[in-house]
């Protein structure tokens, strides 16, 4: 298994292991929403998600009928 220290060395590790221990810290911190959302705003969260996904699809469109 690759570690960070044998990629980066001790020193260098050692110090992105601990930045990785933070930011690790601080998913586990806020993995549970402590808020509620209310329908009308998962409605909405849900049409931007299909919206993005319309628009990733849309792309992918236009640039394959580029290449052709």
């Amino acid at each position: 298994m690759v570690t960070v220290e044998g990629v980066f060395g001790d020193r260098i590790g050692s110090v992105i292991r601990g930045w990785m221990n933070k930011i690790d810290g601080i998913n586990r911190k806020y993995a549970v929403p402590r808020i509620t959302m209310s329908p009308g705003v998962k409605i909405a969260l849900m049409l931007l998600r299909l919206y993005l996904v319309f628009l990733v699809l849309l792309l992918g469109y236009k640039f394959y009928t580029l290449m052709q």
